[in-house]
């Protein structure tokens, strides 16, 4: 390939001029558990002091440029010299070496992209770029392309954009640039708005140690500002710090120095005078008094991302922003010496030559489609035969008739119309309908309208002609034309020499009146005595009666008719307006504007008849202005506090259809469950019990006394096994009642003692206890099969268990739901503890899920059943719980609702864990000794420290100062209230492909991972709380993720746990 000429040795970014005096270098700063050598601002310091910032334009070159690069540089250099804002893209191309680009010096916004490529300079102090727009993207994907800056032994080395923090639009390529080394150490999700842009990046190299993770060169100084990947979950966009209080305005772009929108570094819409907005002051806001939108005296305009108050000169204002022209649906006017864009009433103005000239003689088939579109012509119109009917000489075919439409769209003809030949299929000139004027400032003496030897003719049928300013009329020798004898000229010249111009009028063999008016080609009798053009009523100069858009009608639609009408001055109809409500037997308005209406087919805003309520448009000083419909229909005012209008027809519209649904839903499942019903009706009756309630179809549902039932083993039929623990195994299974067909779907737990001290051949009264224990958080006991080993039927879990979906929803639970879990279960285990039921067995195993919002805790009272005496059991190391246990359960078997209570501690960090191990590194037999030791559990990624200080009190070693059941549920009732403030959801880092190192929180040793001491080291403040990175979450990481977890230190036995 050949060597291209771009040796960029670096590109140099020295920091804002405006921001230097509120930045502060921060070194080694910890950001959620990353040292970062950054900056950050000053809090409460404005970002920047607000100026009028002066504006370029930008190229749309591409690679392009002149052939001369001395040429090309003066041109750059008169184009972006002191500029700071570019309107378009920022093209630096094919450059040489020695030229010097100090002129981009001041530039810290590009609206469109950044083109850096095949250059041969060696800098570009581009030190104030912060914001690149990506308005319009380089090959439609690109807001940032540098590719092929390098030759031989030089070239582009590092990325100097220190502060480059946000491309709102597009991706990034970075690629061929040959000894570039530190472009792939960017953090670019902190940069790019779009997660879905590309990002295309080759090479790589090694940032200063003191950058840790990204960096734009090699130097200490060119390590990069993260302002939104470190940002609390709360920010929805960037910050100034990692508090949730640290959060930057929405409105910011790039950064800020506090939470005002005045302390943007840059504005992610428009800057209005310093401060931030989504939109600059509109040209017209609401009068509270007037009910009306009126011209705002302090409107400005949007130039680029700046509110300006006057448009540069060489632009024009299109509502509320400056445009270099108008779109093509408006004409640009003048008003108050202010250039502005204005709808066209039709097609907008379009002035064209007309003919005449030697070389444009006639209208023909070679220059007709130059009048397309045309408003006004600029001179005459000659149609002559060589025109119609073709020139062979200059080799010119006929016209095509249909052709003719272009000039459909003409008003006004300067000079005179002069027809000498027409198509022999047009029998009238119906193509000029439109026209109204005709000037005669250059006359065929002392003609403007001249009509002659047009045999098809039977009208003229110019219906919208009514003014000839100079010149007579010349009709002749057309033998087939009619109503030209009933045109009352002289209403139509306007000049005071009128009468004498009406004596000049040839008008002489056509078709005689007689002939016509026996023939019945007359006037429309709705036409008044000024005549007409041709026939029907649509042809008459004025109207006896009344008209509508141009045709003559008997009457207005004032009492009835589809559109209500009322009747203007000179007798035109003009309907009244859309939200006016058709009245019978009485006019419906009473002129045309929405104030003139008798009453409103919807709603009314003071005396205007509306179609919905202001909702958020701008009133007096930019204050957004809501409105609501009250039970009259009229627009009354929301409460000055409330941000959005009601939504009451939304509501409604999606009520009215939520009910229909759930309608059709009731139906369906009516049919469906019909023929069910009168077999499981046999059934019911036949399982009912004298006193008793009992539904073994839907065990979800409440009954008034709860019994289980004493089943036979032949009525059950296991399935697939759901798991097994300590006490024995679960199969998904069917309880068949005996003489029935009907299968119930149930699971069954099968206890055996496998220490061959207990058999299970009769009912206990700790069985028939255990069916009795109704709560809408725990398992409810449908019914016991006794038997060598004891089968327990419960209701059917469809979801799992706790455990399982922790690991699988992982990244969809949010705060709301895992604290809603934790006082449920806390609920459930009180209940137990009031019927003096010990469980003995509580993790996030053994709780399942009814729903995605409903726990409810399951296996309690087992043990009881196995060792009724002494309260002890067996257990092998693998299916012992053992790191669930409270010490004294470890150590003296002693059970009691208090080391239910430590379970429960457990199961809450599983919880905050997504589903971890507690002690995931350590083996069962060398938990004791860590919990005498007073280490215990990390704090979870997810939990500020007063849900963990919850679970320490768990753990406490003193159970008689562990919290009760009821203090659990009471307490996480009260977090659930806020769940934001107790938990955060987990923070996502980009991370290049390195190797994150996991450290313990004390002196720097390490320690095995899920646990964390109790015991401050000396010197230890006994209320710090000190976050260092520790190990992720195995179960809940993917490759491409890096997640933190938090271990913490605290002082044992001197922290407040309330």
């Amino acid at each position: 390939m050949e060597t291209w000429k771009a040796s960029c040795k670096s590109l140099q970014f020295s920091p804002p001029a405006l921001h230097t005096e509120v930045i502060r270098s921060v070194s080694t700063l910890t950001l959620f558990g990353l040292r970062h050598n950054t900056r950050l601002p000053i809090r409460g310091e404005r970002s920047f002091k607000y100026m009028d910032p002066k504006f370029c334009l930008g190229t749309s070159n591409g690679l392009s440029s002149t052939r001369d690069p001395a040429q090309h540089y003066n041109n750059l250099n008169e184009r972006y010299n002191n500029c700071e804002i570019v309107i378009g893209n920022l093209e630096i191309t094919q450059m040489e070496r020695d030229f010097d680009f100090s002129f981009l010096g001041r530039i810290r916004e590009v609206t469109g992209y950044v083109l850096i490529a095949t250059n041969q300079f060696s800098q570009l102090p581009l030190g104030q770029l912060q914001v690149i727009r990506g308005s319009t993207l380089y090959e439609n994907t690109w807001a940032l392309s540098i590719f092929l800056n390098y030759e031989g032994q030089y070239g582009l080395e590092g990325l100097g954009f220190t502060h480059l923090t946000e491309i709102l639009i597009g991706g990034v390529q970075i690629v061929k640039n040959k000894h570039l080394s530190y472009a792939p150490w960017i953090n670019w999700q902190d940069i790019v708005r779009d997660s879905n842009a590309r990002i295309e990046i080759t090479d790589n190299g090694p940032c200063h140690p003191d950058c840790k993770s990204y960096c734009w060169g090699p130097n200490k100084d060119q390590c990069q500002n993260l302002t939104k990947t470190v940002c609390a979950p709360q920010c929805h966009g960037r910050c100034f710090g990692t508090s949730p209080l640290d959060c930057c305005d929405t409105e910011c772009a790039g950064g800020c120095t506090g939470p005002l929108e005045t302390d943007c570094f840059a504005c992610r819409h428009v800057n209005h005078l310093g401060a931030c907005v989504p939109h600059c002051p509109q040209p017209l806001i609401y009068n509270k008094q007037t009910f009306q939108l009126e011209p705002n005296p302090d409107a400005m305009y949007q130039y680029g991302s700046v509110c300006v108050a006057k448009c540069p000169a060489h632009f024009v204002v299109d509502g509320s922003a400056c445009v270099s022209s108008c779109p093509p649906d408006k004409m640009e006017v003048e008003r108050n010496d202010i250039k502005q864009c204005e709808p066209c009433n039709g097609l907008c103005p379009k002035v064209c030559d007309g003919t005449g000239a030697p070389d444009r003689q006639t209208v023909d088939s070679s220059n007709i489609d130059s009048f397309i579109n045309c408003t006004k012509i600029q001179g005459s119109l000659h149609f002559l035969v060589m025109g119609i009917k073709g020139d062979s000489y200059n080799k010119i075919p006929p016209l095509d008739p249909q052709k003719l439409k272009v000039f459909s769209t003409v008003r006004e003809i300067t000079g005179i119309l002069n027809i000498q030949s027409w198509p022999a299929e047009l029998n009238d000139l119906s193509f000029f309908s439109n026209l109204t004027t005709i000037r005669g400032r250059s006359l065929h003496p002392p003609f403007s309208l001249l009509v002659m030897k047009v045999d098809s003719l039977t009208s003229l049928g110019l219906r919208s002609l009514r003014e000839i300013n100079d010149g007579s009329v010349y009709i002749s020798n057309n033998t087939n034309l009619c109503y030209h004898h009933t045109v009352d000229w002289l209403k139509i010249f306007t000049t005071p020499r009128r009468q004498r111009r009406l004596a000049y009028n040839d008008i002489k063999f056509n078709k005689p009146w007689s002939q016509c008016e026996a023939e019945g080609d007359v006037c429309d009798p709705l036409c008044s005595d000024a005549g007409c053009w041709g026939p029907g009523p649509e042809q008459c100069l004025s109207c006896k009666n009344h008209s509508r858009h141009g045709t003559c009608v008997a009457h207005c639609n004032i009492y009835s008719g589809e559109t209500r009408e009322f009747e203007r001055k000179g007798g035109e109809c003009r309907a009244c307006h859309s939200e006016c409500l058709p009245q019978e037997g009485k006019a419906t308005c009473r002129g045309e504007g929405a104030d003139k209406c008798v009453a409103c087919s919807n709603l009314m805003d003071g005396p205007y008849c509306v179609s919905s309520c202001p909702n958020g448009v701008d009133g007096e000083r930019g204050q957004a202005i809501f409105k609501y419909p009250n039970a009259k229909g009229q627009c009354e005012p929301c409460h000055i506090n409330c941000t959005r209008g009601p939504h009451i027809a939304a509501i409604v519209s999606g009520v009215l259809a939520g009910l229909i649904l759930c309608l059709a839903l009731v139906l369906f499942s009516l049919l469906y469950h019909r023929g069910l019903a009168i077999r499981r009706k046999r059934v019911l009756r036949r399982y009912l019990e004298s006193g008793e309630c009992i539904e073994p179809l839907d065990p979800g549902e409440k009954g008034t006394k709860v019994h289980a039932r004493i089943l036979r083993p032949s009525e059950l039929r296991k399935g697939k096994l759901l798991g097994s623990g300590v006490f024995g195994t679960v199969h998904k299974g069917s309880w068949i009642p005996e003489g029935d067909s009907v299968k119930i779907p149930v699971a069954i737990k099968t206890i055996q003692d496998r220490s061959g001290r207990q058999t299970f051949t009769e009912i206990t009264d700790h069985m028939l206890f255990m069916g009795s224990l109704d709560h809408p958080y725990i398992v409810r006991l449908l019914g016991i099969s006794p038997g060598p080993s004891l089968q327990l039927v419960t209701q059917l879990s469809t979801q799992g268990s706790l455990l399982q979906h922790l690991r699988q929803n992982a990244h969809n639970l949010d705060p709301q739901r895992l604290l809603n879990w934790c006082v449920q279960i806390a609920k459930g285990m009180y209940y137990l503890e009031e019927h003096r039921m010990v469980h003995r067995n509580l993790a996030a195993r053994n709780v399942l899920l009814k729903s995605d919002y409903m726990v409810q805790i399951s296996d309690f009272g087992v043990a009881d059943l196995l060792y009724p005496d002494d309260k002890k059991y067996v257990y092998s190391e693998h299916k012992t719980p053992i790191k669930w246990m409270a010490l004294e359960s470890i150590l003296f078997r002693r059970y009691t609702h208090q080391s239910d209570v430590w379970s429960y501690g457990v199961t809450v960090w599983e919880m905050m864990s997504y589903g971890a191990e507690p002690y995931a590194a350590m083996h069962p037999h060398d938990v004791p000794s860590l919990l005498e030791k007073g280490e215990r559990l990390a704090q979870p990624q997810i939990c500020t420290i007063d849900v963990y200080m919850v679970m320490v009190k768990c753990w406490m070693i003193d159970e008689n100062i562990r919290p009760t059941f009821k203090e659990l549920a009471n307490e996480f009732t009260r977090m659930a209230r806020d769940p934001p403030r107790y938990l955060v959801v987990k923070v996502r880092l980009y991370t290049s492909e390195r190797v994150v190192q996991f450290f313990s929180s004390g002196s720097g040793q390490s320690v095995p991972v899920g646990y964390l001491p109790m015991t401050p080291s000396p010197g230890d403040d006994s209320r710090q709380v000190s976050y260092n990175t520790s190990h992720t979450l195995h179960s809940l990481l993917h490759d491409s993720e890096r997640i933190q977890v938090w271990s913490v230190k605290i002082g044992y036995g001197s922290t407040n746990l309330k």
